[in-house]
């Protein structure tokens, strides 16, 4: 499993890439992986305010459908279009083109709470 090392996760298994206040959010390969064949990827509007713990969109794939949780709390300010046409990309490239959405962080401080690489690593070892 990909746990890239300049990337923040949560217990949820969502990824995080911090710029400034504002973070790109996706599941991690761990996920995409568990879940299998990604068929569809609802993800939040623009514009949308979410709440750091909750269920902002879902990812459903041939096996169940999960719910992707909110890393931190604020503003979706960019959504990635092109899960519509093409949801497989998070089991491809999780990391890259299979990214959800962006989210300006209304709190930083939230921002410490996040794992590092070691941490998300320990908790998907068991």
């Amino acid at each position: 499993m990909q746990v890239p090392s300049e990337l923040r996760y949560t217990s949820d298994h969502e990824w995080v890439a911090i710029t400034g206040s504002r973070v790109r959010v996706g599941i991690t390969d761990y996920a995409q992986d568990a879940l299998g064949d990604i068929v569809y990827v609802q993800v939040p509007a623009t514009g949308s305010s979410v709440s750091a713990g909750d269920a902002f969109g879902e990812v459903e794939s041939t096996k169940s459908v999960s719910d992707i949780y909110a890393p931190v709390s604020g503003s979706v300010v960019a959504v990635n279009e092109a899960l519509a046409s093409a949801p497989e990309s998070v089991n491809s490239d999780p990391y890259g083109n299979g990214w959800l959405c962006e989210i300006e962080c209304s709190d930083v401080s939230q921002l410490d709470s996040l794992l590092d690489a070691a941490a998300y690593q320990a908790l998907i070892a068991g």
